[in-house]
């Protein structure tokens, strides 16, 4: 008598999974931790959050600098217009929520009493993409449209801890008002093995590969990088380019690598199809003239559903197996 074995059925806590994978090296809080080293000896520094502290890890800047924390409330709205007022006083504000809080909720409010004026301004925005299984209430699949299309904001979407740790001092040297991605909790250790820095505004080839380079950012960036690996079996050369600056966009070192012949070029994003990473990297490819094959792999234009993140990341295709599956079909 045969036996066919059954996957474990997934229980709640797997909507709100961390993305690391079993037994992948993480650290913890790495925003949290960052930001309360900077404010040590960058004193205009303070933490500002809408009754989220726990939830984007900013309650250890919060433990380390009470003075220096303030909570908000669930009034969004609000905590924009207050973080605005503190920027034209001379502090500089890390402002954290839910991503679809921060684009959806307090939109015009980001665009008037801080973009306009350009305030000094950091929006540091937790459950960015599919990150969170509790559906579209939650699940800020088009943050980065949103705020690409604001005048003088900044625009980051950080692949790992290293690449948080490592944004937040930069991002307080530059002035002006930046909206930054945020993977909390325990946060996959993925870039300290590629000798990797950030730098805001480049672009990073991570690895290389002759039959497809994989534009990525965010936690599609450590995917890519799975993916990489896993096609190596099937002699796949693939190539990675980490882009955690969607705006302004390295359009130099996206077109030098884009520009080699005879490779597959596919922009991988955590995103919606529509106003990402993809279509900048399709406007920089075209209006240079280069032409490559070229794909997307990113989130479809539709709600998505609820359920646990790794059902969700198979379904949606932004899933270690589905990637390698999509990529070996396009290159039949």
């Amino acid at each position: 008598m045969s036996t066919v074995l059954k996957k474990p059925r997934l229980k709640t806590s797997a909507m709100i999974a961390s993305i690391a994978g079993e037994g992948q090296l993480t650290r913890s809080a790495p925003f949290g931790h960052a930001l309360a080293e900077l404010a040590r000896t960058k004193t205009n520094v303070i933490g500002m959050t809408a009754d989220l502290g726990k939830y984007t890890d900013l309650h250890i800047f919060g433990k380390t600098f009470p003075e220096r924390y303030y909570q908000m409330g669930m009034a969004e709205q609000l905590l924009m217009g207050a973080a605005a007022g503190f920027a034209h006083e001379g502090a500089q504000p890390f402002v954290t929520t839910y991503a679809v809080f921060a684009t959806r909720r307090a939109y015009d409010f980001i665009h008037q009493t801080i973009a306009e004026d350009n305030l000094d301004v950091k929006i540091v925005a937790a459950l960015p993409g599919l990150t969170t299984g509790y559906g579209p209430s939650h699940q800020a699949a088009e943050d980065i449209a949103l705020m690409r299309a604001m005048p003088n904001m900044t625009v980051i979407d950080p692949c790992d801890a290293l690449d948080i740790e490592q944004m937040v001092p930069a991002i307080a040297a530059h002035k002006g008002p930046v909206y930054a991605r945020l993977l909390r909790g325990n946060v996959p250790a993925v870039l300290d093995d590629y000798g990797y820095r950030f730098e805001l505004g480049k672009a990073k080839l991570l690895r290389d590969g002759n039959e497809v380079l994989l534009i990525s950012s965010g936690l599609m960036t450590m995917r890519s990088l799975e993916v990489a690996k896993a096609l190596e079996a099937d002699n796949i050369g693939v190539g990675v380019l980490h882009v955690p600056t969607i705006k302004p966009l390295d359009t130099a070192t996206i077109l030098r690598e884009a520009k080699r012949t005879g490779r597959m070029v596919i922009v991988a994003e955590n995103h919606t199809v529509i106003g990402g990473l993809g279509e900048a990297v399709a406007r920089t490819l075209l209006g240079a003239g280069v032409t490559p094959p070229f794909r997307q792999i990113a989130l479809p234009d539709e709600f998505l559903d609820a359920g646990a993140l790794p059902t969700l990341h198979d379904r949606y295709g932004i899933s270690t197996e589905a990637m390698c599956d999509t990529i070996k079909g396009w290159l039949g």
